[in-house]
């Protein structure tokens, strides 16, 4: 792996701040979803995104806000590449990205099993509100394909959970 250059870290926490236009409160970079930013010539960057799935409409989105982001940034060629490989996994998200998801009312995804690994098994889904464990799935679905709509059987209150890739 190449370490990167000073411009490209700056460039890479530029493009990591764009915020994810389906989830307003992560930014790409706390979603896990932007997998680098390399110069290719003096004035030309490559950023390589991951979407969330395959298909996911949002791509169109996030690749527009980080080239708008980096040519304000005087970069006049951003070309934003999708790579699938290695997929996006919900371990993707960071420790700060799933504290703000839990602050913003969504239960974050539970952590998977490291490749050939133990299985932890924890089926359990806090609730974003008041904590509580006794949840009720309403909806596989909710206002994304990656979430799913539950309802906290203590305090009453729906809540979106991200759900686990």
């Amino acid at each position: 792996m190449v370490t990167p250059t000073a411009l490209e870290a700056e460039l890479l926490a530029l493009a990591g701040s764009v915020p994810d236009p389906e989830l307003p409160v992560l930014t790409l970079a706390e979603l896990g979803v932007l997998r680098g930013v390399r110069l290719t010539a003096p004035d030309r960057v490559e950023v390589r995104l991951t979407p969330t799935y395959t298909g996911c409409p949002a791509i169109e989105a996030m690749s527009a806000d980080i080239e708008r982001v980096l040519h304000d940034h005087g970069i006049p060629e951003v070309e934003v590449r999708t790579v699938l490989s290695p997929p996006w996994t919900t371990d993707a998200i960071t420790d700060e990205g799933r504290r703000k998801l839990t602050e913003f009312g969504i239960a974050p995804p539970r952590p998977t099993a490291p490749a050939g690994g133990p299985v932890a098994v924890d089926l359990t889904i806090r609730c974003p509100h008041c904590g509580s464990t006794d949840t009720t799935l309403l909806s596989r679905f909710s206002s994304t394909a990656c979430k799913a709509l539950r309802r906290c059987e203590s305090c009453r209150e729906p809540f979106d959970h991200f759900k686990e890739l």
